[in-house]
This record gives structure tokens, sequence and C-alpha cells, in this order.
């Protein structure tokens, strides 16, 4: 089969479409004949050397794939040849052909195409597990414990219950951004707070975002302060790490919570223990990838069971759906260092596609 290689880590152009050997399917595993995959931004840390896949996961990158059921491996029910999936994966997306857990993987809504089927896992499922398991946006039935990933204890973080909650999330105009403003406008009666680029304001406010943002010119914890009556937002979904903490902090209301899932800007910071401790704020750091198959499994069984429904209703353009991927560009498979690229330079509004085939 193809597949992206890389030369080595390093820059984009060390990627290379060549041959690659098959993957097999075992135990409780499904191969699937890739019709498209996306480009996240572990793909580029990956590739930089800096984000290794977990032991014994391929060494491809590509952490979610749509097509059909090539085969099914020992033990799989379910699942049959020829039906249409998306799954979750911990690495191979960029391939013709890649290996999934069977019980990591799920049906691809009526009408949705491949290429938008392609940016369902990574970005939603981060999205709904950091903002509605973890940190209880919402509150009821969206915020219930699965064993080993938490939740539950966290169903509402408002401390004020006449208070309509408040949600910052950063980024807005990226995949998790656009998934997180989508999944809270549709499980959640919250106020949306956005950061975004100047060039991607209002389309950040046209998704769903009640104030957006512009990182690089506002002071976005006193806007928060500002558009909350100083009570500060209740959850913060937080990418950059380091150079926000401190604001995110100022930001982030008594008793609220700071859902970490990236350090693109740095790990290091100082923080105010004293100020955290008389606020009663909590820091939870989370990663998908490097969670258990058992983790995974339960966590896209609640998924499949609460939000892909919301999808289904969708045509292929995703126009009449609840809930619908925004595609920013499409590339090839043979220009996935084009793809990288066009990450890099960051402005895009939702995902970058690699089409594989068909």
């Amino acid at each position: 089969m193809k597949a992206i290689l890389l030369d080595g880590f390093g820059g984009a152009e060390n990627m290379r479409l060549r041959d690659a050997d098959m993957p097999r399917p075992g135990d409780g595993q499904i191969l699937i004949k890739v019709a498209a995959t996306s480009v996240n931004r572990p793909d580029v840390i990956q590739r930089q050397g800096h984000y290794p896949p977990p032991k014994g996961e391929s060494e491809i990158l590509g952490l979610e794939a749509a097509g059909t059921v090539e085969e099914v491996g020992a033990g799989v029910t379910g699942w049959q040849g020829g039906e249409r999936v998306l799954a979750l994966l911990a690495g191979g997306g960029y391939a013709e052909y890649a290996v999934a857990q069977a019980d990591h993987a799920m049906p691809v809504p009526g009408g949705m195409d491949f290429s938008r089927a392609a940016c369902v896992c990574e970005t939603y499922l981060t999205a709904y597990l950091n903002l509605f398991l973890l940190a209880g946006v919402g509150g009821g039935a969206a915020a219930v414990a699965i064993p080993g990933l938490g939740g539950g204890d966290a169903a509402n973080t408002k401390t004020d219950p006449a208070a309509r909650q408040t949600v910052l999330i950063h980024g807005g105009s990226g995949g998790i951004g656009t998934a997180a403003i989508q999944l809270c406008r549709a499980l959640a009666d919250a106020q949306i707070i956005a950061t975004a680029s100047a060039a991607n304001l209002d389309r950040v406010a046209a998704l769903g975002a009640d104030t957006v943002s512009d990182y690089r010119r506002e002071d976005f914890a006193e806007l928060v302060r500002e558009v909350t009556d100083n009570r500060g937002a209740d959850v913060i979904l937080d990418h950059i790490g380091g150079p926000y903490l401190q604001s995110n902090m100022r930001a982030l209301a008594v008793g609220g919570t700071l859902m970490l899932i990236g350090v693109l800007g740095g790990a290091k910071a100082e923080l105010n223990l004293a100020q955290a401790m008389v606020k009663r704020q909590r820091i939870i750091g989370s990663v998908l990838r490097s969670r258990s198959r058992a983790q995974k499994a339960a966590l896209i069984a609640k998924f499949a069971a609460t939000v892909l429904p919301l999808f289904a209703a969708g045509d292929r353009d995703g126009s009449d759906a609840q809930i619908a991927p925004l595609i920013a560009a499409e590339f090839p498979l043979a220009q996935a260092a084009e793809a990288h690229r066009a990450m890099e330079s960051g402005g895009h509004f939702g995902k970058i596609v690699l089409r594989v085939q068909g």
C-alpha cells in the first residue's frame, strides 16, 4: 500500500508518499480502506520528533480515518466488510489502509461524506471529553463518570446557580475550537467566549460564539471579566499552555476549571498558588492519545450514543445538521507536506483533510 513515511524528524519536506507494509487486523480490530484522514496538531508535533506514538502502535502519522471496512479480525462483532466507518486511531491514518480497534470505530452518519467523517474523531471527541465529561459543562446527563476517565463529580462548576454557565474556548477557528463551539451550542445553554485571529472573528461569531476576542490585540482575561460582570469563566479550554496560564487564572471564576489540552506556546509558567486556593480553582491536564484502549472505547460509546445522532440529520455538506465538521482545505495524500504547511501557517477555519482514495 501507499503511505506517508518520514525521511527523518523535522520539517514537512521530510514527508514522502512511499510503499509501506500492509497492516493486518488482530484480535478485536478492523482493517479500514481509508478514503480520507485529517491533519491534527499532534501529527505536526510527531513529525518534528516530539510526540512518539504509544508503544506498539503504527509509526505512520494520522489519528483518525474514514472509509470502508475491508476486513475484520478475530472476535469482532457488529462490523462487516463494506460498511462505512470512521475511527479514532493511535496512528496510521496517512495511508491507504489502517487498523483500528473495533470499539474505537463508529458508523458514518447517514449522508455524511468521507471528508467530513474524517474530521469527527480527534477534535469532537477531545472537546466532548474535556468540556462535558471532565469539566462538566452543562451538567446533567453529559457529565457522568466513565471508569478511568473521571467526570461525574464536576457535573456543574457554577457557584452561582442563577448565572448562565460561561465557557472560554481558545483557538475558536481551529478544529477543536470549532468542534467545541458547536458542542456547547448543541448540548448546553452556555455563554461562549472564544479567542481567534482578526481574520476569523466574524466566522467564529457566526458559528455560535457570543463574544469573540482578537487574541493578538485584546486582553482576553479583561474581556471575560467584563462580559460576565466580573464573575469569570466557569470552564476554559486551552491548548496554548504557559504564556496563557496567568491570564487564564485571572479569567477563571471562583470554583472554575482550566482544561489544559496542549502546550503549543510553552510548557512552563509561574502560578499564584494562593490565589488558586482562595478561588478554589482546578487545573486538569488531559491528553486523549495516551489513554488506555478501554478508556477510549468507553468515551466513544458515550459519544456515539449522545453526540453522533446530532450529525445524522445533515446533508453531505452538513448544512442541515445540528453539528457538522467544517473543512478549511483538502489535499490529496501525496500533498501531505503542503497540508502540514497549511496547518503550521495558521489562520485556517476548521479542519484540513487529506483525501486518500475513492
